[in-house]
């Protein structure tokens, strides 16, 4: 036999739960894809920066390699020391990013390329991001900039 509620008179039952659960399967549901979409975009976010910088990193590689053998001097203490300039290193970097696979990044540009010591190179690059999926929620989507170094040493 089932209680009637106390007070109106009503035939709804307070241990009766039947229904009170889809609510909470919609908005746990609607979390759980909120999570998978947001993980998405960190994900895709962290691999561009990623490829960014592995192009970068290889720019400012070929930028310290740049230097013309003419221009290795012998320190007094008997060590080979190249001397880079900023045009060296911007050709250099220029030239490798002209032949290296971009990989997809969007507006890819070379920032910076110099050297701060003549001995390294310095390689800044940019390039967009836009979020894979609900690209309504960011449509500018974000740059990115990334700066790496490379050092020539002889051994």
């Amino acid at each position: 036999m089932r209680r009637r509620a106390l007070g109106s008179g009503s035939r709804l039952d307070p241990r009766d739960d039947r229904g009170s659960t889809l609510p909470l399967i919609a908005g746990y549901g609607a979390l759980a894809l909120a999570v998978v979409l947001l993980v998405t975009a960190a994900t895709s976010l962290y691999l561009e920066r990623k490829r960014l910088f592995t192009l970068a990193d290889g720019a400012a590689l070929v930028g310290a390699e740049s230097f013309d053998l003419d221009d290795v001097r012998v320190t007094p203490e008997g060590v080979l020391r190249p001397r880079l300039t900023d045009q060296q290193v911007q050709q250099g970097a220029r030239q490798y990013l002209a032949e290296a696979p971009a990989g997809g990044l969007e507006n890819l540009q070379l920032v910076a390329a110099s050297t701060p010591d003549g001995l390294s190179a310095r390689v800044t690059l940019a390039a967009d991001w836009r979020p894979p999926v609900l690209a309504i929620l960011l449509p500018e989507g974000l740059r990115l900039e990334v700066t790496a170094t490379g050092r020539s040493v002889f051994d």
